[in-house]
């Protein structure tokens, strides 16, 4: 056999064996040793033993510590790796608005709550984000430095969703909360309480503006959804509920209007997701999603940007961009996310988190879905690759993560070239059914977490 060790390295680790030998009172295989190796008292005595005693043990604990080192280091290697190996050049210089997706570090991390958060919302204009959490109160932060600007109080329990909204001209803020109430704030005048709307019977989970759309609506209509399952549909303007939808069977946990404010997503923990139809006088569920073995926690509509490659995994024609549902996603405690189309057939089961998926957004590009879960990590999938996996952000919380949000598209006042919005190859400018101009992506996210941190994710 080829010697791997110098004759030095060797003597050493002959010496320390005899020294380990020793120290465990096996005596006869230390003398035995020493003898095949001619080692007497003048040349290994009691001061030489005392010296070698432990390194053996010290040597192999070291060992161990490095090969799982380098395991770790391995591992992530083999991350960073398949992701450049799906990147596309203009991802890989992250510069593309449509190809941006989040690293990590985070570029804020926003401390001042002291429960978990539970909610995070962009101010459509302004640089300002809330959050909302369990210690009952909504802090409003300014993401662009990181800072806190005030914290609203006002609910009484914990408080579970926000969201910027409201008439043409003049930003609200909806929150939600467990003590049964809906409250909406006013950004101009210091947020101030100018509305508490009763109603629900049970803790109120998520509440969301509904976009005025392209019908010529107010923009006054705000949706919640409750524990006492049952979705209310309200009036800002005179604090009144114009409309009750019940269909679900137990809580439900999310809801998500169409842009064009005529349908609703919800879902629910009778373990479905229901699309509502709340241009009719009685709306009743349109379709049910049927599928998840659990709890579904969270859903969203799709973007008409992302009609292209789901049209393309569900392998259909591409449905027109004008259509306001085409494509929907939920997430479960089944620890999935489904993705389905506007009849409520499943299109494809995205697995790959470890634990209850928690939160999700479509990228604005429509290239990527990014989901948050109880697995503490944040994770991107490529709709162009069949829903793949292409980057987790492992570190993104070191607790569970709650929610997520993107940062609203800010409106350029440019006008569309073209009558119909599309560029001379045919393909559907950016977010051109912007009225008066282009939208332009912000690559911003904000995640919220149990382990009491906002994070800011950021080109």
């Amino acid at each position: 056999m080829a010697q791997i060790l110098t004759s030095r390295q060797a003597e050493e680790l002959h010496r320390a064996i005899i020294a380990y030998l020793t120290a465990n009172n096996l005596t006869s295989s230390a003398t035995a040793l020493r003898t095949e190796l001619n080692l007497g008292e003048d040349v290994f005595d009691a001061a030489t033993a005392k010296k070698y005693e432990g390194l053996l043990e010290k040597k192999w604990t070291s060992v161990v510590r490095l090969q799982k080192k380098i395991m770790d280091l391995e591992s992530r290697n083999h991350v960073l790796q398949s992701e450049l190996d799906s990147a596309t050049p203009t991802s890989r210089q992250n510069k593309d608005p449509v190809s941006w997706l989040p690293k990590s570090p985070a570029r804020h991390t926003l401390q001042s709550h002291r429960s978990p958060i539970t909610c995070v919302a962009f101010h459509p204009i302004f640089s300002s984000l809330a959050s909302g959490s369990e210690d009952q109160t909504i802090k409003i932060w300014d993401w662009e430095l990181g800072e806190l600007e005030r914290t609203i109080k006002g609910h009484t329990k914990a408080v579970l969703d926000v969201d910027y909204g409201g008439p043409r001209g003049n930003t609200l803020l909806a929150s939600c909360s467990s003590d049964l109430t809906i409250k909406l704030w006013d950004p101009s005048d210091d947020y101030k309480n100018i509305r508490t709307l009763p109603g629900h019977d049970h803790s109120v989970s998520a509440v969301r503006f509904i976009p005025s759309g392209v019908a010529g609506g107010s923009g006054n209509l705000l949706v919640s959804a409750s524990r006492d399952k049952s979705l209310r549909i309200w009036d800002v303007s005179t604090g009144y509920c114009v409309k009750t939808l019940r269909g679900h069977a137990e809580w439900v946990r999310d809801v998500c209007p169409s842009i064009d404010g005529k349908f609703i997503l919800s879902t629910s923990d009778d373990y479905t997701g229901r699309l509502w139809d709340i241009s009719i006088p009685n709306p009743e569920p349109k379709v049910t999603l049927v599928g998840h073995e659990h709890v579904v926690l969270c859903c969203t509509i799709a973007p008409a940007a992302a009609y292209p490659h789901l049209a393309s995994m569900a392998g259909v024609k591409k449905p027109p961009a004008t259509s306001p549902v085409e494509f929907m996603a939920t997430g479960s405690r089944d620890k999935t996310i489904r993705i389905w189309d506007a009849r409520g057939v499943l299109i494809k089961t995205l697995v790959g988190h470890d634990n209850w998926v928690r939160g999700l957004v479509f990228h604005p590009g429509g290239k990527y879905l990014l989901s948050v879960a109880d697995d503490y990590t944040l994770r991107c999938w490529d709709l162009t690759q069949e829903g793949r996996c292409v980057k987790t952000i492992g570190d993104a919380h070191g607790h569970f993560v709650q929610c997520i949000r993107w940062a609203p598209s800010v409106i350029k006042d440019v006008p569309v070239n073209g009558a119909d919005g599309k560029e001379a190859n045919g393909t559907p400018k950016k977010n051109s059914g912007a009225p008066g101009g282009e939208a332009q992506i912000r690559c911003v996210i904000a995640t919220g977490s149990v382990d009491l941190n906002v994070r800011i994710f950021a080109n």
